[in-house]
């Protein structure tokens, strides 16, 4: 028995029909993209240099930055975003009743995914990321003939690049329809910068550095 066109097409959308109605409830409804900006605090954790002239803890003073964000709401739990952060801490040695400050920032940008606790149409949504991508170190002092506690370790104005690796929890709560208030708390953790503060006839900066990173922001939905 020959089938008609009619019924070839009918047949094909019933087919189609149960597919598409499931990859439709894979996507998030509403607006799907995220742009927005905060501000960051930035704590640092602390290295303890050694040499035969003494011991010195090295590390970052506290301080603030910006951050820029895209994000693409993939799915109703789930979602990625591209980041570019900004944060001014100084460097700093500290040891044998010494002191050495010298301006210090840093530039990173970063690919990070966030898995939501909520769906997408929800007001209140909890969620946790994790990411990675690269940190550029900056030492922006000015550079003296002496600097106290150079026999240990030495504060410089080089730049150096690190690997990041970034997770955090956070909540982003709507506003109005398109715009969110987005509260965060962040690990920022990269390889301690020995170029930048390096240590000298000596040991020291092994290991891991914690960046804790704080963050208020406001985004918009598109």
């Amino acid at each position: 028995m020959r089938t008609s066109l009619a019924q070839k097409i009918t047949l094909s959308i019933l087919m189609l029909s149960p597919a598409s109605l499931s990859w439709a409830q894979g996507q998030p409804a509403g607006p799907r993209y995220e742009f927005g900006g905060g501000v960051v605090g930035s704590f640092y954790d602390k290295k303890t240099f050694t040499s035969t002239a003494g011991n010195a803890d090295a590390g970052f003073d506290t301080g603030i930055g910006a951050s820029a964000w895209i994000g693409h709401h993939m799915y109703p739990k789930l979602s990625g975003e591209i980041r570019y952060d900004f944060l001014r801490n100084d460097m700093k040695l500290e040891g044998s009743g010494a002191k050495a400050t010298f301006g210090g920032d840093s530039h990173a940008i970063h690919y990070d995914v966030h898995f939501h606790f909520t769906d997408s149409q929800s007001r209140v949504r909890p969620f946790v990321l994790a990411g990675g991508g690269v940190k550029m170190f900056r030492g922006t002092g000015a550079e003296r003939a002496f600097q106290p506690l150079s026999q240990i370790a030495v504060l410089t104005r080089t730049t150096e690049l690190a690997g990041l690796i970034t997770f955090g929890v956070g909540v982003k709560m709507q506003l109005t329809d398109k715009v969110l208030l987005r509260l965060e708390f962040r690990d920022n953790m990269t390889r301690f910068p020995k170029k930048v503060i390096a240590p000298n006839r000596g040991s020291g900066g092994d290991g891991w550095v914690q960046n804790f990173a704080p963050t208020a922001g406001v985004s918009v939905l598109f």
